[in-house]
């Protein structure tokens, strides 16, 4: 029996022009045998500029919905979900060779294990790469230590979450992404931190696209009065569901 990943996106129109790079980094993908991926790709919105940029491939479903944000636009995409594990793509990044297969091997051998994450190279317009300092050694990741890092580095976690791979049970049991304008993804991470250990794969698992008009590089984005307000929701999320008790694995 064929098992799937179901690698998930949300989709802008600003972004749409990087969803053929996507596309490409994920073909190049290649899996044990008996698995396979599939892709959703969910538009934040209704529009005409993104339905042209979304590949034919039977692999691959693209669908639109109220604008809500990318955690939002993730979270309604879970409804087609069909596999047992959820990769995230953003619409302008890219997977290296081998990041799925490297993301599946560590979790399907590790039961006790709910999440991985991998190193980043943020991908600048003229194809250069540059790394993150800090990243942790390939291994498992005890629960607390990501919010831990995060609290005490200036809210900067040491793994990336857009790198995230994560099984769908234990995403869909946290609810999906959280409901924020931004750091939705930060939030989903730090709750899984708190009830699940995980997984950091030194290899190189995502190319972070960095360019001009990208959400993140909005002034909207590092608004302190906002930006304090999220950090505070997505800590307390945190330590709500450590103290509650409830663990994977």
């Amino acid at each position: 029996m064929t098992r799937r990943i179901t690698v998930v996106t949300a989709v802008h129109a600003p972004s749409a022009r990087f969803l053929p790079e996507a596309h490409t980094s994920l073909c190049a993908q290649r899996l044990p045998d008996g698995w396979e991926w599939e892709w959703l790709i969910q538009e934040d919105g209704h529009g005409e500029e993104v339905h042209g940029y979304v590949p034919d491939d039977a692999r691959v479903s693209f669908r639109q919905g109220r604008a809500g944000g990318p955690g939002v636009a993730r979270t309604m995409a879970l409804a087609r979900a069909q596999g047992p594990y959820v990769k995230v793509l953003d619409a302008d990044d890219q997977l290296p060779p081998g990041a799925l297969a490297r993301d599946l091997a560590a979790l399907e051998a590790r039961p006790d294990l709910g999440w991985a994450t991998s190193r980043a190279l943020d991908l600048r317009p003229d194809g250069s790469t540059t790394g993150f300092p800090g990243d942790p050694e390939e291994g498992p990741i005890e629960r607390g230590t990501v919010l831990g890092h995060w609290t005490a580095n200036g809210f900067r976690a040491q793994v990336h979450p857009a790198t995230l791979f994560v099984r769908r049970e234990l995403l869909l049991a946290l609810g999906g992404w959280m409901a924020l304008p931004a750091s939705e993804d930060t939030g989903l991470l730090l709750a899984l931190d708190a009830v699940s250990r995980g997984w950091f794969s030194a290899e190189v698992g995502l190319l972070y696209r960095k360019w001009e008009g990208q959400v993140t590089g909005r002034p909207a984005h590092t608004d302190p009065v906002e930006r304090e307000s999220r950090m505070t929701v997505v800590a307390a999320r945190a330590r709500a569901l450590a103290e509650l008790g409830w663990r994977y694995g």
